[in-house]
């Protein structure tokens, strides 16, 4: 495979049991016959079998140190304890091989090309992203307190204006509004504005009141300087069920499998009454294929099979 682009999709990967999550997201870009590679940042903590894994399917690998807050600075809620590695993502700014990138989560499926991204006009300060869903359903107690339908960006969009309009941000928008869902990031990466980035992780004085690492690092850091993306790039598995007037399945570029409990951790119920068992059947009809083209293939499964749910 020729490595000569100029822009890359891009995840973190830090450890094994989000390996699955990795080459399900890589197959789908294949799948819907993306032009660009996926690169994994990976960190030490690797184990080197994963590494033989991703490189056995072709995929670019990119060692990255950790990132993290100066210490005793930034404690996480126990409920959110994955986010630990998040902060991590940010090293993405160093990566200047190449002049754009879609920086994507791995717990990510690709429904539909959405390589017009990277034509997305951006200067080299800004980013684009979607903003994240104010609506906190489950009431967790240590999210923001202006976390309400009210303050929520989707809250006043509908189908199918809502697919091109999302919400602008205004001098009167609701503190909401004016957050980011980091799961999907379009950036120019820089080693000037990756120095910067890491500046104020180490020196804002609110590091220490941010629910969600990386994410509300963006949003601050980028503040005005951030341009809303439709829903559907970032297609956040709640908004089926709490924007239902937005959400329509076949406009899903990609499809985002948000809070703890991901795909690959349980199989769909028999019943198929699961509020979520719609969008995880499509995550495993696509490990499955995946899982037959590297048995086809003679690739090494076990410790794929071995982090996904029998």
């Amino acid at each position: 495979m020729s490595w000569d682009h100029q822009a890359a999709y891009v995840t973190l990967l830090t450890k094994s049991s989000y390996l699955p999550g990795v080459l399900v997201l890589d197959y789908t870009l294949r799948l819907v016959g993306s032009c660009y590679p996926l690169v994994v940042m990976v960190t030490a903590s690797l184990p080197q079998e994963c590494r033989n894994v991703l490189t056995g399917r072709g995929i670019r690998l990119r060692d990255i140190a950790n990132l993290e807050p100066p210490e005793g600075i930034h404690s996480l809620a126990h409920h959110d304890t994955r986010f630990r590695d998040t902060w991590t993502k940010l090293r993405v700014f160093e990566l200047v091989e190449f002049k754009r990138v879609v920086l994507l989560d791995a717990d990510m499926i690709v429904m539909r090309n959405m390589d017009e991204l990277f034509d997305v006009e951006l200067a080299a300060d800004t980013i684009a992203a979607t903003h994240v869903c104010a609506c906190n359903p489950r009431k967790l107690p240590h999210y923001p307190p202006d976390w309400i339908p009210a303050n929520c960006a989707y809250t006043p969009l509908v189908h199918p204006s809502g697919l091109t309009s999302p919400t602008k941000i205004t001098d009167n928008s609701p503190r909401p509004h004016t957050q980011l869902n980091s799961g999907l990031v379009v950036l120019r990466p820089s080693l000037e504005l990756a120095r910067a980035v890491y500046n104020h992780l180490n020196t804002s004085p609110f590091v220490s009141s941010w629910s969600f690492p990386d994410q509300d690092l963006l949003a601050d850091f980028f503040r005005g300087r951030w341009e809303p993306l439709p829903w559907n790039y970032n297609a956040l598995k709640t908004l089926m069920i709490i924007h239902e007037p937005l959400w329509r399945d076949e406009e899903i570029k990609c499809l985002h499998y948000i809070l703890a409990d991901k795909p690959w951790h349980a199989r769909i119920s028999r019943d198929g009454k699961g509020e979520y068992d719609k969008c995880n059947q499509w995550w495993w009809d696509r490990f499955e294929e995946m899982a037959a083209e590297m048995q086809e293939n003679g690739d090494d499964c076990e410790l794929v099979l071995a982090n996904v749910a029998k």
